[in-house]
């Protein structure tokens, strides 16, 4: 019988869907709270718990309220509930005071929502002493800790709970200067390891920052942009990779966030979920986005101001994905990757679709579920 514990940092990702590039302080909370950010945490928790059996478990421990409690009792199970916090007012401190109070418990795997700086938090408390593994939750997700998705995080967990998954190996602790990074510069450090369980199939990699080759990705701009069709938005997605779109453009462009494009000239730039949603209106749309480097996601990581409503109102079809043949190739085999929240529309957006790799030329590459 195995003991399982859970944390969630319940203001993870609130920045992602309102454009803020993280959730990091009580000051960029408030902001986004005040642009209507939703909490998502609870509910990506929910999905990774209905795919878990707690037969195989003794005991869940878990934090009180809004960072774990709740949403447990709303799954059904009665937890044993540690530590304490401030109603409404919770703090990193909180995560690293619980986790390590679970570790003194004797936990055998700690569960965690959040986003890198959640990961931060339970590094400086277990280190590599004890299992742990993350629920993608928050905006920034550069670390190799976290589940591809909640649904492979609760296959991974079912997997330890069954003993099928017995493996584990330290996974890098990543994170970036949130300043800098809302400045459009990323910087990211090494801040340590957890130890996870090994399942390549469940655990996403460690975000890349390679440089692609210069020539593809101007072929790729030139594709992009020689057929831009008009009277036609083009959501242009955050990367260097999209970047070279607008440049070619001769447009202002957002690094690390969204930018709207109207018959060539820019019309927004750095929108957040409810301002994108109110520009597409009833106009036809496309969405250009690229592959995160080492990671394979296309959608779920840094750019969530790209909504599952957004997706379903633009239509498959009318997604654009561009990429270097170097970067596909970095996957090892593995298929894109897309964690929108929705699981139902993730697997509508599952199968084979075409990648620009450069100009006039294609791969047709699978997007995984």
């Amino acid at each position: 019988m195995k003991k399982i514990g859970l944390i969630i940092n319940p203001v993870a990702g609130m920045g992602g869907r309102v454009g803020l590039k993280g959730s990091d302080g009580k000051d960029i909370q408030k902001k986004a709270r005040s642009l209507g950010a939703i909490p998502e945490a609870q509910n990506r928790t929910l999905l990774v718990l209905k795919e878990i059996s707690f037969k195989e478990i003794n005991e869940i421990w878990t934090a009180p309220g809004e960072m774990g409690e709740a949403c447990v009792k709303q799954a059904g199970f009665s937890p044993l509930v540690i530590g304490s916090i401030k109603k409404g007012h919770t703090r990193p401190e909180d995560t690293i005071n619980i986790a390590r109070l679970m570790k003194e418990a004797g936990v055998d795997l700690l569960l965690f929502a959040g986003g890198d700086g959640t990961a931060r938090n339970i590094f400086d408390s277990i280190g590599t002493q004890i299992p742990a593994l993350g629920i993608p939750a928050g905006v920034k997700i550069h670390s190799a800790v976290y589940a591809i998705n909640p649904k492979s995080a609760g296959k991974a967990v079912f997997g330890f709970l069954s003993s099928k998954i017995d493996k584990f190996r330290e996974a890098e602790v990543m994170d970036i200067d949130e300043e800098l990074f809302r400045a459009g510069h990323v910087k990211a450090k090494l801040y340590g390891y957890l130890k996870v369980p090994e399942s390549r199939t469940y655990i996403q990699n460690v975000k890349s920052g390679g440089y692609s080759e210069k020539e593809a990705i101007a072929g790729m701009a030139a594709e992009i942009t020689e057929n831009m069709e008009g009277n036609t938005l083009y959501i242009i997605g955050p990367g260097t990779t999209t970047r070279s779109i607008m440049e070619r453009l001769g447009l202002t462009n957002t690094l690390i966030g969204v930018d709207v494009v109207y018959n060539k000239k820019i019309i927004a730039n750095d929108v957040n979920e409810k301002q994108l949603y109110t520009l597409l209106g009833d106009n036809q749309c496309k969405i250009v986005i690229t592959v995160i480097g080492g990671q394979g996601h296309i959608f779920g990581r840094g750019n969530q101001q790209i909504s599952p409503r957004i997706i379903k109102k633009v239509g498959k079809e009318n997604i654009i994905i561009i990429a270097t043949k170097e970067k596909l190739i970095s996957l090892n085999q593995s298929p894109l990757l897309v964690d929108t929240g929705d699981v139902k529309l993730d697997k509508e957006l599952s199968g084979y679709i075409r990648v620009v790799t450069g100009f006039e030329d294609y791969v047709f590459f699978k997007i995984g579920f």
